[in-house]
């Protein structure tokens, strides 16, 4: 059975209600999300993260991150639990703080494997669904308009051009990832393996609203936003 949200009156504001954010890697997602947890006085959940926690308990493991095989035993032995504070971020894996390193080059060259898993897709889903209906959530991904929250008050599908994206992800690590035209080719292949993956691929819900954040500041691709949740009493 499919789980609804009441759309309550025009004039009061929603006590649960579930935003989806998806869109490929650069485009902004985490700190318009974050922005509209802040303003919303909601949760928010970072899914990409989640996959960086299992791609980094797979390298802890030293088992390849392309053999299923070796990654299924990881996977029976973690337990994850993503922080919702927009401004309190913290990771733990195995009750080390792991903030920083799930960010660093390894796992990021890591997780694209690791998310095309179907059973790494399968064994976070559960945990992101329950947590994106907890309340009032701001939800960020790459398929939670499609998969995780399909019945999703709103759905943002965030985009930017390649020059663009590749400049955000070459200034977010700070460089480490390499000059822009190598992060900007990184990106691509990312792009090619979210969007033909067998399992969730990264593609707008038919009924999501497209934002261009390439020439939008980040307060205007979230007045965009909270402008349209407003229409939908969610304020």
């Amino acid at each position: 059975m499919t789980t609804t949200h009441s759309a309550g009156h025009p004039g009061t504001a929603r006590t649960r209600f579930v935003i989806a954010i998806d869109g490929p890697s650069g485009t902004g997602k985490s700190t318009v999300a974050k922005e509209l947890a802040r303003r919303l006085g909601a949760g928010y959940l970072d899914t990409g993260a989640l996959y960086r926690l299992v791609a980094l308990a797979v390298l802890r493991a030293g088992v390849a991150p392309e053999d299923p095989a070796a990654v299924a035993p990881v996977l029976a032995g973690l337990e994850l639990r993503p922080p919702l504070d927009p401004d309190a971020q913290q990771h733990l894996l195995s009750g080390d703080d792991v903030t920083a390193d799930i960010r660093g080059v390894p796992v990021t060259q890591a997780v694209t494997p690791i998310s095309a898993q179907p059973q790494v897709r399968t064994w976070l889903h559960d945990l992101q669904r329950g947590t994106a209906l907890g309340g009032r959530m701001v939800v960020e991904g790459r398929d939670i308009g499609t998969v995780i929250v399909p019945e999703a008050d709103l759905k943002i599908f965030l985009t930017a051009d390649e020059a663009e994206r590749a400049r955000r992800r070459h200034g977010e690590t700070s460089g480490a990832a390499g000059d822009v035209a190598e992060v900007g080719a990184d990106l691509r292949r990312r792009d090619l393996v979210d969007s033909t993956r067998a399992t969730a691929p990264l593609r707008p819900a038919d009924d999501a609203e497209h934002v261009d954040s390439s020439s939008l500041t980040v307060e205007e691709v979230v007045a965009r936003i909270l402008a349209a949740a407003g229409k939908r009493g969610i304020r």
